[in-house]
This record gives C-alpha cells, sequence and structure tokens, in this order.
C-alpha cells in the first residue's frame, strides 16, 4: 500500500472548488462486469460473421480492447469503435432499435441486459479509499460531482450505497437527453461544472479512461488526476493526465488556509473601479458575517453597530439577507423591516412592507423533514456536543461541540439517513452539515431569483455577496 505521508498530489480547497468523478474504476469495480458483457456480446457477433461471410476477425481482448475501444465511452460510441477496429461497419441504427438488429443501436442495446444480470447477480464492488477521499473534500467545503458515460449510473450507485456522496450527476441518460457528446468530448464534464456553478479552471477531473482524461484535457479543467489500475500508467499520462496515481489513497486534502484569500480591504480600490456607474446590490449571510462565529446558534446574536452599519447601506442600496436560518428567525434576530430576506438558504424569501417579492418552495417536503429530524434525533442523542436544529426547509446539525475523533460517527448518521432517504441532500458549512430537499434550489439560485425579481439582472447592477464559508 502506498504511504500516506509521502502523498503523490495534494488537493487545496484554495485551489479547487469542486471534484468531478467518473464512476467505474474510480469509485465503483464493474469493470469485470462490463468487460464479460462486451466480450461475450463481440465474440458472438464475431463468430455469426464468420459463420455468414467466412470473415476472420480477432476475439475481443478484455485488457487491450477493453481498455482502447469501450472504457469510459457511451456503449453505442464503444461498439462502432470496436468494430471499427476489425475492419467491420455496419448501421448505426436507433436507440429503440431491439436487441437481435444488426446495427451499433441493437448491439449495445444487447449488451445493456447482459451487464444488468451481471450487477445483479455480483453488485458493485467499491473502492473504499475514494469513498474516503471524497468524505475528506466534504470536510473541507470541496463539492462533489459524479460524470458516467454509462446509462446505468443510478442503478449502480444505488446498489452501491454512494447516491447521497454527490451533488451533481451527470450520465448516459443525461447526456442523450440533452444531446451532449460522450468521452473523449468534454461535454458533460463541463455540464456537471455548470450545473454546480463552478468554473472548470477551479475543478479536477478524476479518470481511469483514456477517453476520460483527455476530456477532461479538452474542457481546460484545472487538474486531470489519472487512477491507472491495471499497469499502464502512460496511457493516461500521454492523453492529458497531469498526475496519475494507482489509486486515491496517494492523494490528501490539505485544509483550507483563509490567508490565501485576498483582503476585501485590499481589493478595495478595485471594487470601487468596478462600482463606478453601477447600482450596488449587496447580499449578506448573518452567522459569521453579520455576527461572530458561535459555539451555539442561538447565541449569534448582532450587534447595534452592525444594525446602524446596514441601515444606513439600505439607504444607498439595495440589500439582501440570505441565511440558512428560518425566514422568520433571521427577520427577528436582524430587526430591519426594509430589508430583504431569504431564510432556509433560500428556500423561503420575502421582501419589505410596499416591495412585495414572495418565493416559498414546495411545503410536501416538510413531513418529509419531519421524519428525518426525528431519526436524527434518535441517532445522534448519545453523540455528545452534536445539535440537531430544525428549520422549516431544513435540517442543520451542528458537530462544532462533537469531540474529534466523534466527527465521523456524526456524518455516518448523516450518510445513513440521506441513503435511505434520496429526496433529502446533504451540504455543507462551518461545523455543520445540512439537510435540504433535493431538489436544484440554493442560496446562488435564490440570489438569481432576487435579482430577476426586483428588475436587477441589468448590466448596470452590481451584485455583491459577502459570506464567511464556501
Amino acid at each position: 500500500m502506498t504511504d500516506q505521508s509521502s502523498p503523490t498530489f495534494t488537493v487545496s480547497p484554495s485551489d479547487f472548488d469542486a471534484v468531478i468523478f467518473d464512476l467505474d474504476g474510480v469509485i465503483t469495480d464493474t469493470a469485470r462486469i462490463h468487460s464479460i458483457a462486451w466480450k461475450k456480446l463481440f465474440d458472438d457477433y464475431l463468430e455469426q460473421r464468420t459463420a455468414r461471410f467466412g470473415e476472420q476477425h480477432e476475439p475481443f481482448d478484455p485488457n487491450v480492447d477493453y481498455r482502447q475501444y469501450v472504457d469510459g465511452k457511451p456503449r453505442y460510441q464503444g461498439v462502432k469503435s470496436f468494430l471499427a477496429s476489425r475492419g467491420v461497419e455496419i448501421p448505426f441504427g436507433d436507440p429503440q432499435d431491439s436487441p437481435d438488429q444488426e446495427t451499433v443501436c441493437g448491439l449495445g442495446n444487447k449488451k445493456n441486459p447482459m451487464f444488468l444480470e451481471g450487477l445483479e447477480t455480483h453488485g458493485a464492488d467499491v473502492y473504499q479509499s475514494s469513498v474516503d477521499f471524497i468524505h475528506q473534500l466534504h470536510a473541507q467545503g470541496i463539492r462533489t460531482a459524479i460524470v458516467s458515460s454509462s446509462k446505468n449510473c443510478a442503478t449502480i450507485l444505488k446498489v452501491a450505497g454512494l447516491t447521497h456522496l454527490f451533488e451533481v450527476k451527470v450520465d448516459g441518460l443525461d447526456g442523450e437527453r440533452m444531446g451532449l457528446k460522450g468521452k473523449p468530448e468534454p461535454d458533460t464534464f463541463l455540464e456537471a461544472a455548470h450545473v454546480m456553478g463552478i468554473d472548470p479552471a477551479r475543478s479536477i477531473v478524476v479518470e481511469d479512461a483514456i477517453s476520460g482524461v483527455q476530456a477532461g484535457r479538452k474542457g481546460n479543467f484545472g487538474f486531470v488526476l489519472g487512477i491507472d489500475r491495471t499497469g499502464h500508467p502512460d496511457d493516461l499520462s500521454e492523453n492529458g493526465a497531469d498526475v496519475v496515481v494507482k489509486d486515491l489513497v496517494e492523494v490528501t486534502v490539505s485544509q483550507a488556509d483563509s490567508s490565501a484569500l485576498p483582503s476585501a480591504m485590499g481589493k478595495f480600490a478595485d471594487f470601487a473601479q468596478q462600482l463606478k456607474g453601477k447600482h450596488l446590490a449587496l447580499f449578506l449571510d448573518y452567522d459569521g458575517t453579520l455576527t461572530p462565529i458561535v459555539e451555539r446558534p442561538e447565541w449569534a446574536v448582532m450587534a447595534e453597530s452592525m444594525r446602524d452599519t446596514i441601515r444606513k447601506l439600505s439607504k444607498l442600496c439595495t440589500v439582501a439577507v440570505i441565511s440558512g436560518r428560518d425566514l422568520r428567525d433571521v427577520q427577528k434576530l436582524v430587526q430591519m423591516e426594509e430589508l430583504f430576506f431569504a431564510g432556509s438558504h433560500g428556500f423561503d424569501i420575502e421582501g419589505p412592507a410596499g416591495k412585495k417579492v414572495e418565493n416559498q418552495q414546495d411545503l410536501n417536503f416538510i413531513p418529509l423533514l419531519d421524519g428525518a429530524e426525528k431519526r436524527l434525533r434518535e441517532h445522534l442523542t448519545g453523540i455528545e456536543g452534536s445539535l440537531v436544529e430544525r428549520k422549516k426547509f431544513s435540517i442543520a446539525v451542528h458537530y462544532r461541540l462533537v469531540s474529534d475523533e466523534q466527527i465521523a460517527a456524526v456524518e455516518k448518521v448523516v450518510d445513513d439517513l440521506i441513503a435511505a432517504e434520496p429526496k433529502i441532500k446533504k451540504t455543507y458549512g462551518k461545523k455543520v452539515f445540512d439537510l435540504q430537499p433535493n431538489i436544484d434550489w440554493n442560496k446562488g439560485k435564490a440570489v438569481h431569483w432576487l435579482l430577476k425579481a426586483l428588475g436587477l439582472d441589468r448590466p448596470d447592477v452590481l451584485p455583491v455577496f459577502m459570506g464567511d464559508d464556501v
């Protein structure tokens, strides 16, 4: 096993905001099941061609041909690529073709039931080192997504119990629906970064396939990390990987270094220049921004001097408070009716009197969160220092007062709940896990919604968000 004290590569939160993973060969090990299915499909078909046309073809090689022609590629592209290597050309057909049709799509559709049968029989093996690495990323506020050419991605994640680890999933079904080109083109990776709202230059692509590292390089991602589990590291490095490791145990995650961030006051002249001739729209977090960081949420009280400053600002520009707290809770704490407020991470939005702006997400999630809250309280009661804070549209699990040895136990309780209830997702704050409805909504979306609702989505408006965490 690689010595963890001498890592090959270290991921720093000051350099990267997200890591986008391939699935098979990186997180799960279903390559053997895929390879068996591909070999049976191609060998049977080539034997049929020998019987019909007298053609002679080399059978499918699970090592060479798997990596070269099908690994990491969309299924139909893999079929076409391998057949071309044997000098065989058949009509592409249509994705609706039946498995007995002699088309690229027909053969691809024939392979999928073979794979699913193998998956049901053998299950999906998981690389525990990869799961551990993802937990390290989350602990430092680095977000994660999964990108796979497989149309079975969701099934594999569910079978392996890994769905909750990824904020965003872009798979073969999504690619087909959206008309995205498969690997080695970067479309699916770029889509994942787009959905997360992350600059590809501040994202890492983790891949074990040649086509995957090629896609990462073509997409101009900040770093392409190759995983070589087959003894062919040069294949990955020569096709775009910046670093190649045998396993993610060789990669570490450093703690966020706040000193590496530029000082807002030190950059004030740049900010003033950007603001010239524009209207300022100021969005403020509450905890840690308008108040100091405290050990318990009820201790976060806004100072009168801060309140006076915000009141003066509100007379000069648009001011909104965007908080993870309940809407009524943050309104009560701020005590300024003239502001706009978005509570529950943007799920509950309201404007001041005379400027009616309301947006409330689906109330049907509330009973679901009620059940989750009950389960969390039952399972966390024995972990000293843990605190469950219920909000209207979310649940905060605080671990600031939990001993370092017990933090993993707190996260396991949260992860077990997420695995059992896919309609809830986990997000991260400072010493807190936030559980929210698993829909495409967050503080950033709330800011965009407010800008549009207030007619501030214009070139002459400079939106500024001030917060204290990722």
